[in-house]
């Protein structure tokens, strides 16, 4: 992918990034050592999963999380996404991915500056859609794929809030170029907040409405 243009990230919310990140190192460090304990219990295997994601400017790194998946999970599928009761998902990652606490460890990308709290999701380089006629789509042929790298890729936002997960990417990636054209200090605090409240309730993998 291509480089392109794109303006700084404002030093607030940069600095707002940094020190939540941070915080929230320090204060779930005991859930990692619990969750990191459940995952090595379940199957023995590891603790943490790494992919390659698209960030700002088509630049690439390396996202983290903690592994809900078997391992080895690979082939064909490795750059789609999970779909409904996907029997990949082991028992301890379903109760992780309900929650977001796989994604924890993305607090380490925050406070590194790959992503922001919010933000549109970081996609795979390679991930795939299955349109309704079964026809496999790459994401880049996708309308507004190329705009919503100008800015840094998000841990929540208005799409993985308000979308379905099963919603065409085509209509995900306009609420994407929405954020970007209406973000604001405010909008992300109230993300964030939405965030939480979906944590607590369990809802992030709901096919439907999470709130």
């Amino acid at each position: 992918m291509n480089r392109m243009p794109h303006s700084r990230t404002p030093w607030s919310k940069r600095f707002f990034d940094v020190s939540l990140s941070g915080i929230g190192l320090l204060l779930s460090a005991p859930l990692w050592v619990l969750i990191a304990i459940s995952i090595k219990l379940e199957d023995g295997g590891p603790v943490f999963y790494g992919q390659e994601r698209v960030g700002r400017g088509g630049t690439r790194f390396k996202n983290w999380k903690f592994r809900s998946m078997t391992p080895n999970t690979g082939g064909e599928f490795a750059v789609r996404q999970a779909e409904h009761n996907d029997k990949r998902v082991t028992t301890v990652g379903r109760v992780l991915r309900a929650t977001a606490m796989d994604e924890l460890p993305q607090l380490w990308n925050i406070f590194k500056g790959d992503m922001s709290f919010v933000g549109p999701r970081p996609l795979l380089p390679e991930e795939l859609e299955v349109n309704g006629n079964g026809e496999v789509i790459p994401l880049e042929k996708i309308p507004g794929y190329e705009a919503r790298h100008q800015v840094i890729p998000g841990l929540t936002g208005l799409a993985q809030i308000f979308a379905p997960r099963d919603l065409p990417r085509r209509q995900k990636f306009r609420l994407d170029l929405l954020y970007i054209k209406k973000q604001c200090f405010l909008t992300d605090m109230r993300f964030i907040a939405l965030s939480f409240w979906i944590t607590f309730r369990g809802k992030w993998e709901d096919r439907g409405r999470k709130i």
